[in-house]
């Protein structure tokens, strides 16, 4: 947790030092995003997605007239998504369950809804202004540090108590993922822009702290270690001042 609290201060420190030159704007966006999870064992298979939102603040740092520096801080809501298992098992071991929860049927659904604190680090390459419009591809790396997590057991048989369950202690504290995305700025006046794209996040590393033991029937009870990923497509909207 100290390593995870001295990079965000490093980090954050770079953004104050970027926002202090001269060839910076700064604005803010308020992004819906489609997440889903999939994973590295073929018996676990996305099961559907989660509706959620980037909210923050975003700086550029001009290095060449349309080339720049890109980073920010914001908040991602409600990232995840759901995961079917094919064998049933005991999963969410460090979380407290309700009654009949620490064993699961095969089929068992297992939805995830995660909030990270983001910081994005990229680099912005736009076109000159045709009329009030120039458009822009930006590749970018994000950093995510979990803030919260919350889980929906769902199968044959589960109750009204698996809803809304805390699994903070089920998901890894950092997230690592990478993406691209591409849009448009429409100039309102000579320092203001509306911001409007589609981007494509894909996560890198294990995002579940795997704990759980699976009632595999041809290889027998086994440990729960496969790798699981958070990915998105990003309805880009903001504003740049």
């Amino acid at each position: 947790m100290k390593k995870i609290v001295a990079i965000a201060a490093f980090l954050c420190a770079l953004q104050t030092l970027m926002l202090a030159q001269t060839d910076i704007r700064f604005g803010f966006q308020l992004s819906p995003v489609f997440s889903w999870m999939n994973t590295s064992d073929n018996r676990i298979n996305p099961s559907g997605t989660n509706l959620g939102l980037k909210l923050g603040m975003i700086g550029e740092y001009y290095f060449r007239e349309n080339y720049a520096f890109t980073s920010g801080l914001g908040f991602a809501f409600n990232h995840g998504g759901t995961l079917q298992h094919d064998f049933g098992g005991s999963y969410w071991t460090r979380s407290s369950l309700g009654p009949g929860l620490d064993t699961l049927p095969a089929g068992v659904n297992l939805k995830y809804g995660i909030q990270y604190v983001e910081i994005p680090l990229g680099m912005k390459m736009r076109t000159r202004e045709f009329g009030y419009m120039r458009y822009f591809v930006e590749p970018a790396l994000t950093i995510g540090f979990k803030s919260q997590a919350r889980g929906t057991i769902q199968g044959r048989g589960v109750g009204t108590d698996a809803e809304k369950i805390n699994i903070r202690k089920e998901v890894n504290g950092l997230n690592l993922s990478w993406g691209i995305g591409a849009g448009v700025e429409y100039s309102l006046s000579e320092s203001t822009s509306l911001v409007g794209g589609i981007g494509f996040q894909v996560g890198f590393t294990d995002a579940t702290d795997d704990n759980g033991v699976v009632f595999d029937d041809r290889r027998g009870n086994r440990r729960e270690d496969s790798k699981g990923k958070v990915n998105g497509i990003i309805i880009r909207l903001g504003v740049m001042f």
